[in-house]
Order: structure tokens, then sequence, then C-alpha cells
């Protein structure tokens, strides 16, 4: 899972529609109308993603959205192993603070954390798919309402979703170090 930051802009002025002679015209105007965090969780071997947005990004907001999916997607299994960054909101404590305590231990008993390491950059499903996400649905487009914004990424979700697109990350240590050369020591002889 990962989390990603986007701004909600509003248009000024109406666009104009596109003609034969001009494309669509869109005033370089717009209104600033807040901010909203996008939530990406994604199971790569299965080609399942589901994209939601709130309007903030707190340790309960987090809670909720990891939750939700404990008691629909994965309500049959023992436990889940979620893939997460170090980000202050990804904690056990945030389940106590978004529910009662028994239904906090409930779910926390359920969920294996594996945490990305905290000084290094680890490339992970989730941020392949945000970016996916941002690329398809969001680039070049004004979006200035959280229930517009959460309704485009439901349809972008369903829509990959339906088309079972998995991830097949193959990137061995033999790979690693011919495209990685630079960042291998060079050992002489």
């Amino acid at each position: 899972m990962d989390e990603q930051p986007v701004q909600l802009l509003k248009e000024t002025r109406v666009p104009i529609a596109a003609t034969r002679k001009h494309g669509k015209r869109v005033d370089y105007e717009y209104e600033r109308n807040g901010t909203a965090s996008i939530f990406m969780f994604t199971e790569p071997l299965s080609g399942f993603r589901q994209a939601t947005a709130r309007k903030r990004r707190t340790k309960e907001d987090w809670a909720v959205e990891v939750a939700q999916l404990l008691d629909t997607r994965y309500a049959d299994c023992h436990q889940v192993i979620v893939v997460l960054d170090n980000l202050n909101t990804h904690t056990k404590g945030a389940f106590y603070e978004a529910f009662e305590p028994d239904r906090a231990r409930a779910y926390i008993k359920r969920i294996k954390f594996c945490y990305t390491p905290k000084h290094g950059s680890w490339l992970n499903v989730a941020e392949c798919e945000l970016s996916c996400l941002t690329s398809q649905c969001l680039s070049d487009r004004r979006i200035g309402e959280l229930t517009e914004l959460q309704t485009e990424i439901a349809v972008w979700s369903e829509k990959t979703n339906a088309k079972q697109r998995g991830v097949d990350w193959q990137f061995r240590i033999e790979n690693a170090r011919v495209k990685l050369k630079r960042l291998y020591p060079k050992i002489k002889a």
C-alpha cells in the first residue's frame, strides 16, 4: 500500500468546447480547492488494486482504509501481509485511535506489517500503480471536488481490475549487478 497527496483544482471559467478548427480551450487560471490523499492498495499477482481518496491522511484515515479491506476483500483471511512505508501514520496505534480496543486488537492480530527500509529507496508496486493512476486518470485534468476525485479513481480501479493486469516483478540479483553496476563497489585484484 502507498499514499499520494493530490491538489483539488477548480475551473474558474467554463472551458470552450472543441470545434473542427480549434481544440478544446481551457483558461490557465484555476482555483485551488484544498488537497486530498489517495490510498492505493494492490495485489501484484492477482491484478487487484483499490484506490480511494480521503480529505486527509491521518492515522485514523489510514486505519479505516485498512479495516475496510479486512472486512470485505480479506474477511475470510486469517492473516494479511501489508507491505508499506515507514510513515508516521502507519502504526498499530492508529487502529486504537480509530476503533474500540477489542476491535483494534482483532485487526492488528490479522495483519503482518512488512515495512520498507527507513534509509533507502525501495520501489514498490503500489508506487508504480499510483504512477499509472496519475498518468492514466489524473494528469492534464482539473478535479475540484473530493467526490469527483473519488468517482474518477473508482472508475479507473474498476476498469484496470477488469483487465486483470498483474505485475510480473522479476528483478534478480544477477540483473541488478548489470543494470546497477555503477552502485556496486569496484574490486581491484
